[in-house]
């Protein structure tokens, strides 16, 4: 591991620093002593920190970078935190990295969390300096917060302390992570999100609750976590990976599955960051403010919000310039690009800061200088996939098939459809080669036939929409049009399941259809999951036509997750957990181990197709939604590149949905002190998913909607035809409910 010099970084903020910065300095150390951090010792009876330490490292310079404009008191309770966060991971190291104690780092874990205490609750008596700094933080801090706030930072602040041990352990395995793992992890255990969390704090900007949830904000969360730990790992490169013997790091990550240089991991590493940062603008600046619009978000909401994004912005320009300078990290010679004179500051001033050499501008080239027409790029030669799962068939995939074809017309799929070529988007033959009940049938070989019909006819429904979206709404820019479509589709699946609209377009008519049938029998809890999973697609197909009225090719990070939507992962993950909610709790769902288990499976399936679809998107569709396509933009390679390089991503998700299934999954039931049945039900999901995906390469490699022959048929050159040229047709009054789909035949 050759040693490396720092980037050019992309720097579009000034940082500046607070005022108040010697006093809380002043009070974080008296804070620190007080509670026992500046006397704590190691298992070889050495300090953890002494005050030289705590004034080299120097958190109250690192505060008033990142919070340059909060008062006094705010900034001395901020600093605590760091200085607590940082002790906290350092006493834990000291204590566990090197003995191999799982059990009794576990233990330190569950103790520490119990000082997070619920309004009215009492802590346990602190026996260590970390215990004691957090009782005395979450008293201080909590009591001016909300419920909302204190839920999130809670939950940031739990994942922090627990995942460590995912840490520990591939210390002790010597385990690198794959890079999708490694980001998603990253998020969790370096901190960032619970520093977003205070960004509210000490910005005046809490985010009220439903508004937290939405995706723009997510994004700018996500987007924010990812650059301030792709920014330390490589300052930290040195100290962790040469010195201290660490594998949790960004730059090792790439070397190691890319097999590069250290030099060619860290410029790539940086190249990511500067995506994360771009990714953050373009949401700040669109998706932010059409969000704010479209929920009518109060003024006072607003303002709120834009100083969570001034906040933010203040942290990463601050965090840089604290690595720079702290002594916890190496100091490396870094080149430094000019910055124009007198060029304005603040959010959107980014381009006033691109020089011409600058990595800001290569990769926003890179995102936004695709021309969108088809390149004839021929078929994309496939490498061997690693898959040592086995394919099963349900006996009812006849009937499937049959019932299919027959729901498929009559909810008005192979009508015609404006902007597509003849008009005609569908048609029975074009469905019968797609064979989606073949997919069904193997993704769910134990379904009844009912089971099955419905299975089927939700991938024939998902496929349709995202056919659709694109042909109909993004060639002729209808995008209020798109929108809309959108905003009724949730109409036809109330939760109550009392009255609906009736149907105007085929979209509509089978989602209606399949509400009824899926959700009837359903909890409330799983319905209203059941829902969001639909609604996620839906939304993801939104996200589509946005970048590409926009020509923006999408940042890898958010590509991936959004690939996940797009697919109806969770959609059909949904419906595979129906059998197992009455005796799994859905918190056993929303642990880090299934849904690790979960995105590893679901990126696996993205990649296949993406792959198998490569052609027909980029070459016949014009489209620019694909994994191949976007390492190809990211990296600057060709097709064939990126194909491995996807190719080594389904290889390192598939190894570690392997690891998760063996030792992951039952290290989780002894935690959790699980009962055998719930511990069965979680084997027998695993070994669905197994199927899940065995069945969905099987599909990909026998129907006909991917090969070059059954492409050049289906966009043979015809002029699509406009939307005056096509008649919407309509939907008499029809019965719904189980059994009557044959009842549903088109009028007009």
């Amino acid at each position: 591991m050759s040693t490396f010099t720092l980037p050019d970084f992309y720097l579009p903020h000034p940082a500046s620093v607070n005022p108040h910065e010697q006093h809380a300095r002043g009070h974080s150390e008296e804070w620190a002593g007080q509670h026992g951090m500046l006397t704590a010792t190691g298992p070889d009876g050495n300090l953890v920190w002494d005050l030289e330490k705590l004034r080299k490292n120097d958190y109250a310079l690192m505060c008033a970078y990142t919070h340059p404009d909060c008062d006094a008191a705010t900034l001395d309770l901020v600093t605590d935190w760091y200085v607590w966060v940082f002790f906290f991971d350092d006493h834990f190291l000291a204590l566990f990295k090197y003995s191999r104690d799982h059990a009794g780092a576990q233990a330190y874990l569950d103790r520490l969390e119990q000082f997070m205490t619920e309004p009215g609750h009492s802590p346990p008596t602190p026996q260590n300096p970390a215990e004691a700094g957090l009782a005395d933080l979450w008293g201080r801090t909590i009591p001016s917060m909300s419920s909302g706030w204190r839920r999130r930072f809670v939950q940031s602040t739990r994942n922090l302390m627990v995942e460590s041990m995912w840490e520990l352990r591939n210390i002790a395995e010597g385990r690198v992570a794959n890079p999708i793992e490694y980001l998603e992890m990253r998020r969790r255990v370096g901190g960032a999100p619970w520093s977003a969390n205070l960004v509210e704090l000490a910005a005046g900007a809490e985010l009220a609750d439903d508004l937290a949830a939405l995706r723009p904000l997510r994004v700018l969360r996500d987007t924010f976590s990812d650059a301030v730990h792709l920014r330390n790992d490589l300052f930290s490169y040195e100290r962790e990976v040469t010195e201290e013997g660490e594998n949790s790091n960004a730059v090792l990550v790439f070397e190691r599955f890319l097999d590069i240089a250290t030099t060619q991991a860290g410029d790539l590493v940086n190249e990511l960051l500067t995506s994360r940062l771009h990714q953050f603008e373009h949401t700040a600046l669109t998706e932010i403010p059409a969000m704010c619009v479209e929920h009518a978000v109060p003024a006072g909401d607003q303002a709120a919000i834009a100083r969570y994004v001034k906040g933010l912005q203040d942290w990463q320009s601050g965090g840089h310039e604290w690595h720079a300078r702290s002594s916890r990290y190496t100091k490396i010679a870094e080149p430094r690009r000019p910055v124009l004179p007198l060029a304005p500051a603040g959010l959107g001033t980014s381009a006033a800061h691109i020089t011409p050499s600058s990595t800001g501008m290569r990769r926003r080239a890179a995102q936004h200088l695709h021309v969108p027409v088809g390149r004839a790029t021929g078929h994309l030669t496939l490498p061997q996939f690693y898959l040592p799962f086995p394919v099963r068939t349900s006996p009812h995939l006849d009937g499937a098939r049959r019932h299919g074809t027959a729901w498929a017309e009559a909810m008005g799929m192979f009508a015609p459809v404006p902007g597509a070529l003849d008009g005609e988007l569908w048609n029975r033959a074009m469905f019968d080669g797609f064979d989606f009940a073949h997919c069904a049938a193997m993704i769910h070989p134990d379904a009844t036939p009912e089971q099955l019909d419905i299975s089927a006819d939700w991938l024939a429904w998902g496929t349709y929409g995202d056919d659709l979206f694109p042909v109909r709404y993004g060639r002729t820019g209808d995008l209020p049009g798109a929108k809309l479509q959108n905003v009724r589709l949730s109409a036809f699946m109330p939760l109550d399941m009392g009255t609906i609209l009736s149907p105007h377009t085929p979209v509509e008519s089978g989602l209606a259809d399949l509400w009824r049938r899926t959700a009837a029998s359903m909890r409330p809890q799983a319905r209203a999951r059941l829902r969001a999973a639909v609604e996620a697609m839906t939304a993801s197909w939104l996200w589509e036509l946005g970048n590409q009225v926009l020509n923006r090719v999408p940042d890898p990070v958010d590509y991936v997750e959004m690939r996940r939507a797009t697919f109806g992962s969770d959609l059909t993950m949904s419906l595979a957990r129906l059998a197992h909610g009455e005796l799994v709790p859905d918190e056993i769902f929303d642990t880090r181990v299934m849904r690790q288990l979960d995105n590893a499976a679901q990126d696996y399936a993205c990649f296949i197709n993406d792959l198998y679809s490569y052609q027909k998107e980029i070459e016949f569709e014009n489209e620019i939604h694909n994994m191949v396509f976007v390492v190809e933009r990211f990296l600057g390679c060709d097709r064939l590149a990126a194909r491995d390089v996807v190719a080594g991503l389904m290889t390192a998700r598939m190894k570690q949905f392997e690891r998760l299934v063996a030792v992951d999954l039952p290290s989780m039931c002894e935690q959790y002190g699980l009962s055998e049945p719930v511990r069965r039900q979680l084997t027998r999901y695993a070994g669905e998913l197994m199927y899940w995906l065995s069945g969905i390469l099987r599909w990909h490699e026998t129907c006909a909607r991917y090969g070059e022959a059954d492409l050049r048929r289906r966009f043979a050159p015809r002029a699509p035809v406009p939307a005056a040229a096509s008649r919407p047709h309509r939907f008499v009054q029809i019965p719904s409910g189980r059994g009557t789909a044959a009842a549903r035949v088109r009028h007009g």
